[in-house]
C-alpha cells in the first residue's frame, strides 16, 4: 500500500505541459528535440531515509521518508513548526491536515528532480495518525503532506539547479544556478533566500562570486558557505580549494572569510562550526572552527581544531543546535568500498557506525541531524521492497528553458537517431544497442567495446561507430566500423579503417558518400575524410594537420561545415574549444572560447543546420564533488549557439556530468518514455576516495576503478 499523499502542485506545472504538448512530427517554431547523456544519472533511484541516533541501528528502525518518486536527496529537518510552514505556502487552502489529534509530524525539506526539473519540496509525515494502529506496518504508511517550496516565478521563470536547502524562520535558504555571471568557466552557483509567503527572493552571494553548501546558524542570523571568493574555480574535479565564508542571512552583508581551505560547513551554535578538508596526511577529515568572543572574526582569530582522526576519510559533517556531544559524518574506511554514515562522539573521540549495520553494501550520502538530535537522515538507493518503481526510463523529460525545445536525458551514451527518427542507437559499454523510440525492440547490434554512434543518412539501417578502447593514446587500436543493424546473422559489421591508429568519432556527409573522423595515424589526432562504403581502402584524405588534437567531429546537414573540438589554440593543455571548417579544408574559425583550460566537446548540428548543441564546462562547477557519486568530470552542461558564435544558451542545470548531446530529426513531446528494462539503482562512489593515504591501498569497488579523467576520448 502506498503512502497517502495530499499533494500541492502549482498550476503553472499543468499549464506548462499543455503549452509544450505538440505533434511529434512537427517541430513547433524553430525548437526541436535534444537528447543527451548524464553519466550514471539514469541509475540513480534515491530516497531519503532516517535512523534514530540513540537506538542500535537495524533495518527495522530505518524509515524511508521520501515517496519513491524520481530522485530525492540533500535533506534538512526544519525546526519551524508545521503550522507555520503550511500557513506560508501558496494555495494553502488546498491543504487538509490530519487534524488536531494527530501527533507531531516528521518534517523534511529536500531536493527532488521530479517533473523534469530540480526543485525543493517540503514533506510532513504523520506517523500513527488517528484511525491507524501503532503497528510496524502502520508506521510505514504515514499521512503525507507535500508541497513544492519554489516555483519558476522565484527564479524569474528560469530553470536552474537547486541544492543544500534549509528553512530558517519564514525563509528558504538554498543554492540556485539561475543567474549567468557572464564569464566563461565561472560557476553560476549562488545562495538565495526566498520568503515562503511572498516569494520574494534575494541573492545573498555577491555578484561575480560562487558559493556552495550553505548552512544557517541555529539563531538564523548567520550563514556559512564554501566559496572560492574572487579567485574562482581552477578546474578541480576532486576536493575543491574553497574557503569558508560567513555572512548575515538577512541580506548577505558583513561577509568575512573565517577558514582557509574547507568545505561543507555546519553549525553547532553561532560561534562554532564544523567543516571538512584534506589534511596534510592526505586523509579527508572533519575540523572544528571556534570564533572568538572578544575580537573581530577572521582567519587569524578563529581557532581550528582537527576532530576526526587519520586512518579513514570523514566528510560532509552534520550537526544539530547546541549538541556538543556528537556529529554525523560520511566515511570511507580502508576495509570498505562503500560510503557509510557514522556518528562521531566528540567527547569520547570515537565513531559509532550506523548504516553499515542496516545496508552494508550500499552507499549513503550527506547526513543531516534533526533539531532535537534524535534522528540522522541521509539518502541512498531505494529497493523494490520499499515501494520503488522497477521500470527504468529510456528517455527522461528534462524541463527546457527554451520554448518549443524538448530535452531528454537518455539511458546510455552517444545516442543518435535514425533518419526517420523512429530508432535510437547508443553505447552501453561494451557494445552498441538499437531501440525503438517508444522503448520497444531493444537489441544489441555490436558486441565489442565501442564509443560513438552515427546513422547513415541514405543507406537504411547502417550505423557507424568506433571499435576499441576509449580514453586511449594516438597509437591504440581503434577503428571505424559500419554496422548493419538489421542483419540478424550478427556478421553485421565492416571495418572501414585498417591502420588501427585511434580512428574514432565517425560522422557521415548528408549524401552518405563520405565520413569525417579523427585519427592518430600521424602521431597526432587530426581529422580525415574517407569513403563511407568501402572505407580507406577506396580513398582517404587528410582534412587537418598539426601537432594538436582535433576530435569529436560532426558534419552539417547542408554539407557545408564540419564542427569539431580542438586544443589547437594550446596543444596538450587539456583545453578544448569549438571550431568549424569546410570539408575542403578552408574557412577554419573558432566559435567559442571556453576560458582558461576550459572544454567544449561533442558538437552536433540541429537538423536545419542553424544551431549547434554541445557540452561544456562554460558554467563551471555547481556543487562540491564529494557530495555526489563519482563523475569523471563533475561538471559539464548542455549549451547551444548559432554558427556565428552568438546566442549562447545554457540548457541543463545540475551537478552531474552531461554529455554526448544529439538532435532528433523531429520534435518529441516532453513526456517520459519508459521501456521494459528493469530499473536498478547503482552508482560508484568518488574514485579518488578509494585511495587510502600511507597504506598503498586503492580499493576496487564493485564497478572497478576510474577511467582517466581526460575529457576527450
Amino acid at each position: 500500500m502506498k503512502p497517502q499523499s495530499l499533494c500541492i502542485f502549482f498550476l503553472l506545472h499543468f499549464f506548462a505541459l499543455l503549452c509544450t504538448a505538440a505533434s511529434e512530427h512537427e517541430a513547433p517554431g524553430t525548437g526541436g528535440t535534444i537528447v543527451f547523456t548524464t553519466l550514471g544519472r539514469s541509475n540513480y533511484a534515491w530516497d531519503i531515509y532516517t535512523l534514530p541516533t540513540s537506538d542500535p541501528p537495524s533495518p527495522s528502525n530505518e524509515l524511508r521518508v521520501t515517496d519513491g518518486e524520481s530522485v530525492n536527496f540533500n535533506g534538512h529537518f526544519p525546526s519551524t513548526s508545521p503550522s507555520s510552514v503550511l500557513s506560508l505556502l501558496h494555495n494553502r487552502s488546498l491543504i487538509r491536515t490530519p487534524g488536531p489529534l494527530a501527533p507531531p509530524p516528521l518534517q523534511l525539506v529536500y531536493v527532488t528532480e521530479r517533473n523534469g526539473m530540480p526543485n525543493i519540496y517540503y514533506d510532513a509525515l504523520y506517523y500513527g495518525a488517528p484511525g491507524s494502529t501503532r503497528s510496524r506496518s502502520a508506521l510505514e504508511v504515514p499521512v503525507r503532506l507535500q508541497a513544492p517550496l519554489l516555483g519558476l516565478e522565484e527564479s524569474k521563470n528560469r530553470v536552474s539547479m537547486k541544492d543544500r536547502p534549509s528553512l530558517s524562520g519564514e525563509n528558504l535558504i538554498y543554492v540556485s544556478t539561475h543567474e549567468d555571471p557572464g564569464e566563461p568557466r565561472t560557476s553560476w552557483a549562488a545562495v538565495y533566500s526566498t520568503h515562503l509567503g511572498t516569494g520574494l527572493t534575494r541573492r545573498l552571494t555577491p555578484s561575480g562570486i560562487a558559493d556552495f553548501s550553505p548552512a544557517v546558524s541555529p539563531s538564523g542570523v548567520w550563514t556559512a558557505v564554501a566559496s572560492y571568493g574572487k579567485e574562482g574555480w581552477a578546474g578541480e574535479v576532486e576536493e575543491l580549494s574553497t574557503d569558508i565564508y560567513v555572512f548575515l542571512t538577512r541580506d548577505g552583508t558583513h561577509r568575512v572569510k573565517v577558514v582557509e581551505h574547507g568545505g561543507w560547513p555546519c553549525w553547532v551554535d553561532d560561534s562554532t562550526l564544523y567543516f571538512h578538508r584534506r589534511s596534510e596526511d592526505q586523509w579527508i577529515s572533519v575540523y572544528k572552527a571556534t570564533f572568538p568572543k572578544d575580537k573581530p572574526v577572521s582567519t587569524e582569530s578563529v581557532t581550528i581544531q582537527r576532530v576526526t582522526p587519520p586512518g579513514l576519510h570523514a566528510f560532509t559533517p552534520a550537526t544539530s543546535p547546541g549538541n556538543h556531544k556528537f556529529i554525523a559524518v560520511a566515511t570511507r574506511r580502508p576495509n570498505s568500498s562503500f560510503r557509510h554514515i557514522e556518528l562521531f562522539d566528540t567527547v569520547k573521540n570515537e565513531f559509532i557506525e550506523l548504516t553499515r549495520h542496516v545496508s552494508p553494501t550500499t552507499h549513503h550520502l550527506n547526513p543531516f541531524i534533526s533539531p532535537d538530535s534524535a534522528r540522522v537522515g541521509y539518502h541512498k538507493c531505494r529497493g523494490e521492497s520499499n515501494g520503488a518503481k522497477a521500470t527504468q526510463l529510456l528517455l527522461e523529460n528534462v524541463k527546457s528553458p527554451v520554448p518549443n525545445l524538448s530535452l531528454f536525458r537518455m539511458y546510455g551514451s552517444f545516442p543518435s537517431f535514425s533518419p526517420a527518427g523512429d530508432r535510437i542507437a547508443y553505447v552501453d559499454f561494451p557494445g552498441v544497442y538499437v531501440v525503438n523510440r517508444d522503448g520497444s525492440n531493444l537489441r544489441q547490434v555490436f558486441h565489442l567495446n565501442a564509443f560513438g554512434s552515427a546513422w547513415d543518412p541514405v543507406r537504411k539501417g547502417i550505423v557507424y561507430t568506433s571499435a576499441g578502447p576509449e580514453f586511449s593514446s594516438v597509437s591504440t587500436e581503434v577503428d571505424i566500423v559500419s554496422i548493419n543493424v538489421d542483419d540478424v546473422e550478427q556478421s553485421n559489421y565492416k571495418r572501414l579503417t585498417i591502420d588501427g591508429k585511434n580512428n574514432a568519432f565517425p560522422s557521415p556527409s548528408p549524401d552518405g558518400k563520405r565520413i569525417v573522423f579523427r585519427s592518430g595515424r600521424s602521431g597526432h589526432k587530426n581529422l580525415y575524410i574517407m569513403d563511407a562504403i568501402e572505407g580507406e581502402t577506396s580513398w582517404i584524405e587528410r582534412l587537418t594537420d598539426g601537432p594538436w588534437t582535433d576530435t569529436m567531429c560532426n558534419w552539417s546537414p547542408d554539407g557545408e561545415w564540419i564542427a569539431f573540438s580542438s586544443d589547437r589554440h594550446d596543444p596538450g593543455s587539456g583545453s578544448f574549444e569549438l571550431y568549424m571548417i569546410h570539408p575542403n579544408g578552408t574557412g577554419l574559425r573558432r566559435l567559442l572560447r571556453s576560458g582558461s583550460s576550459g572544454r567544449v566537446n561533442h558538437p552536433s548540428f540541429r537538423p536545419d543546420g542553424k544551431l549547434l548543441v554541445f557540452t561544456t564546462d562554460y558554467g563551471g562547477i555547481s556543487a562540491e564533488p564529494i557530495s555526489n557519486p563519482h563523475h569523471y568530470q563533475p561538471y559539464g552542461e548542455i549549451f547551444t549557439m548559432k554558427l556565428d558564435g552568438s546566442d549562447l544558451k545554457r540548457l541543463t542545470h545540475n551537478s552531474y556530468e552531461d554529455g554526448t548531446p544529439t538532435w532528433a530529426p523531429l520534435y518529441i513531446n516532453p513526456v517520459d518514455v519508459e521501456w521494459p528494462r528493469k530499473g536498478e539503482c547503482a552508482f560508484e562512489d568518488c574514485h579518488w576516495l578509494n585511495e587510502m593515504p600511507g597504506r598503498g591501498i586503492k580499493l576496487v569497488g564493485p564497478w572497478g576503478l576510474a577511467k582517466p579523467q581526460c575529457g576527450v576520448f
